[in-house]
């Protein structure tokens, strides 16, 4: 008599019980036994060639929150329905949410099923009862029966076999309910089927016994000799486990992580500077006129509490900046033609790029070659969307250096991207008060059939790097981090990274 481990064991007999082909959800349940170690018992007896295992393929589908309530409050089309009947005739489909307590686009989006079923059609503005109505309300279609059905079982979920089993038709409310995502989940999966093989049959004919079963080895099993006699359980690594969800860092701070460890590891050194700026550092040094809209109260965050921050100590440098806006100083520049209020310039201000944080770098050291960036938040007056948001993360960087040129900038770009895992990138000429000749960076996103844009750079231009103090060529760029996680993550909705969304945090894996 040959003896097997306990689940092993139960397969053998329960199979041989049953003399038929069982699915292992249903062997699991008639042994009381976890139908991941039944599953696993199964493989392993037949890779010994007793047992058989088939897979079939099916259909689960599974009544979503949007279906229950249509079920609960009745469906849209057939509230439609009772509102042309009781009208006796047609209906301005403009009075339609009035008369049904649906919203004008669920009105507009019933037409196409009205339509579809017969049961209505659209004339110009009015809705017109079809010819299915001649006799009065339609009975129940298809859709309305299988999410019916659906909503009366457990789980609100079933398998197709079982529908159709009980009269419905499922291919065809499948097909109405394609339009309706949000009602019906189509779920394709398989069950395993297990049976005894001719071997199997003939070793349970003659008998099975249980053997004695232990995960681990005791010095007492040892001494005894004990072990000879116990069956020691397998380690089976395809063995389902339960999900685990462990602490990790979250996507964004993961996306600024390996943009400052990409940086430094093309030889860049990483600079900080302050929240809250001057006007002078956000702004002036960097060649922007005191009248440009973006200095406007609706384009950027002023302080009251400090209202000012006092100019840079170095008076030389302020008078250099000073003379660049007025008639370009010694930059041979034209200047903007119009005087600098210093008022302005001590405006504080949340800062609106960390292009102020390079701009400090370059000053203190103008000297090159040298290669710096910064990664900080910005904020600025932005009208909330998909792809915007009032507060988010850049990363700046100059590059210092007398052989500097904009294919030295578009290179450094495109590695940067190709070691973040992007390779569909253009880079667009564009235009920025202190860069020339400047570029747009823009990323491709499948999902949304559209370009995204991730930020600016250029080479800046001699108005803002003569005045601090540099004589060579600096290229620099400022390139949002949030876009960038949104593409990496598959995040289409930026307000989505810090909303409290612990399922899709627990979710979102460790390797792209």
């Amino acid at each position: 008599m040959r003896s097997f481990p306990r689940e092993q064991f139960l397969i053998m007999t329960g199979l041989a019980e049953a003399d038929a082909e069982l699915a292992v959800p249903e062997l699991a349940r008639r042994l009381a036994v976890d139908q991941a170690l039944i599953a696993a018992g199964a493989q392993l007896l037949s890779e010994e060639g007793l047992v058989t295992i088939r897979e079939e393929p099916y259909r689960e589908l599974v009544l979503k929150e949007a279906g229950r309530r249509a079920v609960a409050e009745g469906f849209p089309e057939r509230r439609l329905v009772r509102a042309l009947l009781e009208a006796g005739g047609p209906v301005a489909i403009r009075e339609l949410p009035g008369l049904t307590s649906l919203e004008a686009r669920e009105v507009g989006a019933c037409l196409r099923f009205l339509q579809q079923k017969g049961w209505a059609s659209k004339h110009g503005g009015e809705l017109r009862p079809g010819d299915a109505l001649a006799q009065g309300e339609p009975a129940p279609g298809a859709d309305e029966t299988l999410l019916e059905a659906l909503a009366q079982r457990a789980g609100a979920r079933a398998r197709e076999q079982e529908l159709g089993a009980a009269g419905i038709e499922v291919d065809r409310a499948i097909e109405y309910l394609k339009g309706r995502r949000d009602w019906l989940d189509v779920r394709a999966k398989r069950t395993r089927l297990a049976k005894l093989t001719a071997a199997g049959r003939a070793l349970a004919a003659a008998g099975v016994a249980e053997a004695a079963e232990v995960g681990q080895m005791t010095p007492e099993m040892i001494t005894s000799g004990a072990w000879r006699d116990v069956h020691f359980k397998a380690y089976d690594v395809r063995l389902g486990v339960a999900p685990l969800a462990p602490g990790k860092p979250h996507p964004l701070q993961r996306t600024i992580a390996e943009t400052r460890r990409i940086f430094l590891e093309l030889g860049f050194v990483e600079v900080a500077s302050p929240m809250v700026e001057s006007g002078f550092w956000n702004f002036d040094a960097l060649f922007q006129p005191q009248d440009h809209p973006a200095r406007e109260l609706q384009d950027t965050f002023y302080l009251a509490e400090p209202a000012e921050i006092a100019l840079p100590p170095d008076e030389s440098l302020v008078a250099r900046v000073r003379a660049t806006h007025e008639d370009g100083g010694e930059t041979g520049s034209l200047g903007w033609r119009m005087p600098w209020n210093p008022a302005r310039a001590r405006a504080a201000v949340l800062r609106t790029h960390t292009t102020a944080a390079t701009a400090r770098a370059l000053a203190a050291a103008p000297g090159g070659p040298r290669k710096v960036f910064c990664v900080g938040q910005v904020f600025r007056r932005e009208a909330i969307d998909y792809k915007h948001l009032p507060l988010f993360h850049q990363v700046d960087g100059i590059i210092i250096d007398e052989a500097a040129t904009f294919a030295s900038l578009l290179g450094t770009l495109t590695a940067f991207y190709g070691k973040m895992g992007f390779e569909r990138i253009e880079l667009r000429p564009g235009f920025f008060p202190y860069t020339e000749p400047s570029v747009e960076v823009f990323i491709w996103v499948e999902a949304k059939k559209d370009w995204f844009e991730m930020g600016g750079a250029g080479i800046f231009r001699p108005e803002v790097t003569r005045p601090l103090g540099c004589e060579v060529p600096v290229l620099a760029w400022g390139l949002g981090l949030e876009r960038l996680a949104m593409l990496r993550y598959g995040v289409l909705e930026m307000r989505r990274l810090y909303l409290p969304d612990l399922q899709w945090l627990k979710e979102v894996p460790l390797c792209r």
